[in-house]
């Protein structure tokens, strides 16, 4: 059998393992194994072994169970509430305005979890009541809850590029700075899309009338300093280490420390909240330290069979592709995908493939991770599968229906396409920064 027929076979049978419902770390890291028995008998089990010992060898991954004990002590801890009535107060008397607040709240919280799924959990039950109580558009407001939450897994500290990193053997830090600018660039472009939506269409969002807002000078400036906190959070953490004084995982040590500092200053830390946020961070490092040394199993095959060789030479040897159309077809075979898996399962699923090709035909591993992550983000809003309109319509009243869900998403959709298409077509969005921090 030849090797492309060989890794087809692999493809196709993890794509079937998937399909039947199997975890996604035993449908990947079970035919690898079989895969490695199979091909190289005696010996072929010190393939998964060996990506084991390098999972354990990979001392950045100790920031994935920091951060994501970080955000469930600010999420448990009810400090998002505390952000979301600054935006009710501040921004109420612009058309619209506590629907783009919902967009900075979520670009707070992406700042403070690295998980789409906290800043979807947030949205949907602190800001969601709120803002169809104050009569606005059913469809708007879940528009704005889903395309803010999937902002989670672009703005640092992104869980998914950690896992990026891991796969693709790119520097953590790179990335999350990588990931600044494009997703500044996206909760602006969503801002302005709701600011001139709802100045034409002022019944979508109607401002807060002046008893709803009414708040004295110092309630004001105490919603403020509330507001400031996850930015005084993230500034602990992320200036050390962009200035070199602390370690990638010093930081997101000084974060989860100074997280779980304000939680106590503000009498919001109980014995029965740190025990939730310990299951809850025990449970998510667990299953993702599954996914990637299933990942590195599955890698580590594909490579010995050097599948990655033959795939770039039927792209461009026989089919003649450009490298910039085969980054497009990659681009939307993620799209295809992320009707029904989610974003993780994509990446250990194509990474093994992707990430070779992309250094192969010569472009960033840093710039891609962004796109990448992008295309994610848009994924996760496709329908009729995709991961954030189920979220919606677990957590939504019953007044919001599926079709509801589904037509909201549309122009956010939209708006993410632009920014993935800005993001290619200009890469230094994503890389001048890295650039400047790292070669300053």
């Amino acid at each position: 059998m030849s090797y492309e027929m060989i890794a087809l076979l692999m493809f196709s049978s993890m794509m079937v393992m998937l399909l039947t419902g199997q975890r996604v770390f035993g449908a990947i890291g079970g035919i690898a194994a079989i895969a490695a028995l199979a091909l190289w008998g005696t010996g072929g089990e010190d393939i998964p072994f060996s990506a084991a010992m390098k999972l354990m060898k990979w001392y950045p991954l100790l920031t994935l169970p920091m951060f994501i004990f970080m955000g469930y002590v600010l999420s448990e801890s009810r400090i998002a509430d505390d952000l979301y009535k600054m935006f009710h107060i501040w921004m109420g008397p612009v058309p619209g305005g506590l629907a783009i607040g919902t967009i900075f709240l979520m670009v707070l919280i992406s700042a403070m979890n690295g998980l789409s799924v906290a800043g979807m959990a947030i949205g949907a039950t602190i800001a969601l009541p709120e803002l169809l109580k104050r009569g606005y558009d059913k469809r708007m407001v879940s528009g704005v809850i889903q395309a803010g939450s999937s902002l989670g897994i672009l703005v640092p500290p992104s869980v998914v590029l950690v896992l990026y990193a891991m796969i693709a053997r790119a520097p953590v830090g790179q990335l999350w700075l990588a990931g600044v600018l494009p997703g500044l660039m996206m909760a602006g472009l969503f801002v302005i899309y709701i600011a001139i939506r709802c100045r034409l269409q002022p019944e979508l969002g109607p401002p807060l009338s002046q008893e709803e807002r009414e708040a004295s000078k110092g309630e004001k400036y105490r919603l403020l300093a509330s507001g400031i906190l996850p930015v005084v959070i993230f500034a602990t953490m992320m200036v050390p280490f962009v200035n070199g004084w602390t370690s990638l995982v010093e930081s997101s040590a000084i974060g989860a420390l100074t997280a779980f500092l304000a939680a106590i200053v503000k009498r919001r830390m109980t014995w029965e909240i740190l025990i939730t946020c310990l299951r809850h961070t025990l449970g998510i490092s667990c299953m993702f330290m599954w996914i990637i040394l299933a990942a590195l199993g599955f890698g580590a095959v594909f490579d010995g069979l050097g599948a990655v060789k033959a795939i770039e030479n039927l792209f461009t040897e026989q089919l003649g592709l450009e490298p910039w159309m085969i980054l497009v077809l990659m681009q939307l075979s993620f799209l295809i995908m992320g009707t029904f898996l989610d974003d993780t399962a994509m990446l250990v699923i194509v990474a093994p493939l992707y990430v070779p090709l992309v250094s192969a035909l010569g472009f960033d591993l840093i710039w891609y991770g962004v796109l990448y992550t992008i295309t994610t983000q848009i994924a996760y809003m496709t329908p009729p599968f995709g991961y954030n309109l189920f979220l919606m319509r677990a957590m939504a009243p019953p007044e919001i229906s599926m079709r509801d869900i589904y037509s909201s998403i549309t122009p956010f959709v939209l708006v993410m396409v632009l920014a993935l298409v800005l993001v290619m077509v200009f890469p230094q969005i994503a890389l001048m920064l890295p650039n400047y921090v790292y070669n300053h």
